[in-house]
């Protein structure tokens, strides 16, 4: 089976690559390569994935990578909610135009399934917790919003023919996440090994669900051999951590006399969050294999002498 993963030279986007690349699937990585890293390059050439150069917006680039292609994992969007909150506009034009165009190219080259990771930021704050799938949506950033508006996307060429899975990504981490956009963890990690203090914004009593960056890879090859499709599922740890807690692991892992240095909250931040994955878990066999600790200490004794 040939696998067409946009934004292949991204955290997610290479990880998956690798990972489906090593259970057999034919893979080409596809990314306009304007936020992605030297790291994430180096990894796909070493392990023989092939990159292609090109942009989403762009019909002829999309109509080239997608010959013979049998499903795409649409991995390709800008993620930071900070920055989401400050320039709106190009969230909105990446990650909701640039769905529609790949979903109009899928089906005018006859491809006619596509994996979407979206974002547990669709949800907002929760009213309820585990959040489940049928969670009420209300993003309170761009970027939230934008991926929301993405899955309306895929809902509606699904009338077309085009057969969609909606995965909602919770928090995840691995070897290779950009530190321009980083998620928490890698900037714990960044921070210390350097010797300096954990920042964390608020108090560090708010909770997020990580999830391991190959559980997600387990979670996409899981949704391509499915034969339930037009679903959209949560695929996290399903279990809450603490921030503050998540800061002293990191500091016990690596043995080192820091401290935990607190700051103002930053707005489109989310006070409680943890998934529901009883429906990933029962439709698709999902069963995330690394607990927080195990993950940590994958990424740390993955990390690159040189990252970028």
């Amino acid at each position: 089976m040939k696998v067409l993963i946009t934004g292949g030279a991204g955290f997610i986007g290479h990880n998956v690559a690798i990972y489906l690349k090593n259970l057999g699937y034919r893979v080409i990585a596809f990314d306009s390569l304007k936020r992605s890293t030297i790291l994430a390059k180096d990894r796909l050439m070493e392990n023989g994935i092939a990159l292609l150069k090109g942009d989403i917006m762009v019909a002829k680039d999309l109509d080239v990578a997608l010959k013979s292609v049998d499903v795409v994992v649409h991995a390709a969007a800008y993620i930071s909610v900070e920055e989401s909150i400050r320039r709106p506009v190009i969230y909105f034009r990446n990650n909701v135009a640039g769905t529609a165009s790949l979903a109009e190219a899928c089906l005018r080259n006859g491809v006619n399934e596509l994996i979407y990771l979206s974002s547990a930021a669709v949800y907002g704050d929760p009213k309820s917790l585990p959040i489940g799938e049928e969670h009420p949506t209300s993003p309170i950033s761009p970027y939230g919003l934008s991926k929301l508006m993405g899955e309306e996307v895929l809902k509606f060429y699904a009338k077309n023919g085009l057969k969609y899975t909606i995965l909602r990504i919770f928090n995840a981490y691995g070897v290779g996440q950009s530190p321009s956009y980083a998620g928490v963890i890698t900037r714990f990690i960044e921070s210390a090994l350097k010797g300096r203090s954990l920042v964390i914004y608020g108090d560090g009593q708010q909770t997020r669900d990580f999830v391991h960056v190959q559980d997600v890879a387990e979670a996409i090859r899981l949704s391509i051999e499915s034969s339930t499709k037009n679903e959209t599922f949560n695929i996290g740890s399903g279990k809450p951590t603490k921030i503050y807690e998540l800061a002293k692991t990191v500091i016990d892992l690596l043995n080192k006399d820091i401290s935990i240095r607190h700051a103002m909250p930053r707005a489109g931040d989310i006070r409680q969050s943890y998934a529901d994955i009883s429906k990933a878990q029962s439709i698709l066999g999902f069963c995330p294999s690394f607990s927080l600790k195990q993950g940590l200490i994958n990424l740390l004794e993955n990390l690159p002498k040189k990252r970028p």
